[in-house]
């Protein structure tokens, strides 16, 4: 790995890290807070997945999540939301190709040869960070915005037993029949609908649901709300009984101001799940 920057923030420090990725053929870059306890122990971890257009660093400096996390004695971890780089696969729209992976192993052309987020984020990159730092693997909790809420939600019910907590702050809730989803999906992992289930949250919830407790955040002036389809996620938690909470935040929107606003009641509810 090589060292990009190292700040010390809250007692503890805040650095920034690349390394080579084999699944993604490129180098690929992540932000990781460790709280001063890291000193002389390992700390428990919250992933944090950003959204559409966005790189390791806009969580890292917007939310304001450092703060409530040195208070709880946690980890944070900010993965970057694509492969990037000269000679991998792009596209003009921005919620297509580089920051937009969609957290998925993309299986078509031309994205297949580089766009395997779903396998860097569940396979390679843990495997790196529980091995290199003071890390407690057994106390994870995830969380994300908009896009990153979407692959928070499927990644957390995908492993059970992984994740102790799960958030989201504004989550693409219901892809397969939203404008921010369809899209991806037909370019990433091709026609077949069946093929995108797995990475539906709302389908997911209906199959399986989480084996632990859920918080969800929705502005209800988000100027995204018709892509995000938060009212299909929550009749599939109510009908599957899903230990969860949603909030519709009257005024707010979709922005950083939202997230920040909110990120320490995110941080207080995932220290519950990590440290009981």
């Amino acid at each position: 790995m090589k060292t990009i920057s190292e700040n010390r923030a809250f007692g503890g420090v805040q650095g920034v890290y690349s390394h080579p990725s084999e699944v993604c053929g490129c180098d690929m870059t992540f932000g990781l807070f460790l709280p001063a306890e890291a000193e002389h122990e390992a700390v428990p971890v919250i992933w944090y997945l950003s959204g559409l257009t966005c790189t390791h660093e806009n969580a890292m400096v917007k939310a304001g999540a450092q703060a409530w996390a040195a208070e709880h004695g946690v980890a944070l971890i900010f993965p970057d939301t694509s492969p990037r780089g000269a000679g991998i696969a792009n596209d003009d729209a921005y919620d297509l190709g580089q920051g937009a992976g969609f957290y998925v192993n993309a299986t078509e052309a031309p994205w297949a040869t580089n766009y395997q987020m779903w396998s860097y984020l569940t396979e390679e990159l843990p495997h790196l960070l529980f091995s290199a730092y003071p890390l407690d693997e057994g106390r994870q909790a995830i969380t994300g915005h908009s896009m990153g809420g979407h692959g928070a939600l499927t990644i957390a019910m995908s492993f059970p037993g992984r994740f102790r907590s799960v958030s989201a702050f504004a989550p693409i809730a219901n892809p397969s029949a939203s404008e921010w989803g369809r899209k991806q999906f037909t370019a990433y992992l091709g026609k077949d609908e069946s093929k995108w289930a797995p990475h539906d949250a709302t389908l997911l919830m209906k199959k399986r649901g989480f084996d632990g407790p859920i918080l969800i955040d929705q502005g209800a002036s988000d100027q995204f709300l018709d892509k995000l389809m938060p009212e299909a996620l929550a009749e599939a938690m109510i009908a599957g009984r899903q230990n969860a909470m949603m909030r519709m935040q009257k005024g707010y929107d979709h922005s950083y101001f939202f997230v920040a606003t909110f990120m320490q009641d995110h941080i207080a509810f995932h220290a519950d799940a990590l440290y009981d």
